[in-house]
């Protein structure tokens, strides 16, 4: 699967590795082995074999078996893993899409018999599994703000294309899991007392939700993804974003909401540039 020189954008992630230890067997010895036979696999790894079942004829919503493939981190000499588990997020992209666009580019896409069939596969299978939740989140064209909120600028780990042991640039935090909750219940201590309800505080609590869903021992790993082959070196050795995050909550904490605009505007704009890219020919 891997090996293709071509480079699928432009998504970013946010991902959770839980320790080996939080498996239940069987699946517990297939990360094992897994991790021990060295097969990396690399986001741009996942996005062509999504994209590529996308254009089969008839294209293929959500795959019929899930994944077996993961991430792999070592941290700390303990081995921690990401699964995949592209069959479920697709089921949740193809909800999330029935929400943003409409049935005439819907239907384009993936014909309604195909949608229908992924729907009534995913009712099927949660009913099986109704604790199930993915591991990965993604975002398009972008980093969602609230997702800075769970990591520290010096966290941050920038390598530009040559550098380390990747061709590929890399723009990406990784921080302990009790780390990442701990600024979470921080931040919205701050948003409640300081904004009214919305858009950044229900979605930070739904992430908050979701990192209590792991295993406390586990790493959260913010990757800019393909977003590093569309911002190019000189924005990406500048982009301290999460840092603009913590600026502008140590400035609303001490009531400078004109200090903490300047911080968020900062953000907002660096962020608008990105996503315009995306109208650009």
């Amino acid at each position: 699967m891997g090996g293709s020189p071509v480079v699928v954008p432009y998504a970013a992630y946010l991902r959770v590795y839980e320790p080996l230890t939080a498996f239940p067997e069987p699946e517990r010895t297939h990360w094992y082995r897994y991790a021990a036979a060295g097969a990396a696999r690399s986001a741009q790894d996942e996005l062509r074999q999504s994209l590529a079942d996308l254009v089969a004829v008839p294209p293929v919503a959500v795959r019929v078996q899930e994944s077996r493939d993961a991430f792999v981190a070592l941290i700390d000499g303990v081995t921690h893993i990401c699964p995949w588990r592209t069959r479920l997020r697709g089921w949740l992209a193809l909800e999330h899409a029935g929400k943003l666009l409409p049935d005439p580019v819907l239907d384009a896409m993936l014909p309604p018999v195909v949608r229908s069939q992924a729907a009534a596969d995913h009712e099927a299978w949660r009913g099986r599994n109704p604790d199930a939740r993915p591991w990965i989140r993604s975002a398009t064209w972008h980093v969602p703000v609230r997702w800075f909120a769970l990591v520290g600028d010096d966290e941050r780990e920038y390598e530009p294309a040559g550098a380390g042991e990747s061709k590929e640039p890399l723009m990406r935090y990784r921080t302990p899991m009790v780390q990442a909750r701990r600024r979470v219940a921080r931040t919205l201590r701050v948003l409640k007392d300081a904004l009214e309800e919305g858009p950044l505080i229900d979605g930070l609590v739904d992430v908050g939700r979701w990192l209590e869903e792991f295993h406390p021992r586990s790493m959260v790993e913010l990757d800019y993804g393909g977003l590093v082959h569309l911002m190019g070196p000189d924005q990406l050795a500048g982009d301290h974003s999460a840092e603009d995050v913590a600026e502008g909550l140590a400035a609303l904490r001490e009531g400078d909401s004109a200090a903490a605009g300047v911080a968020y505007e900062r953000l907002t704009e660096r962020w608008r540039a990105v996503r315009e890219l995306q109208f650009s020919s």
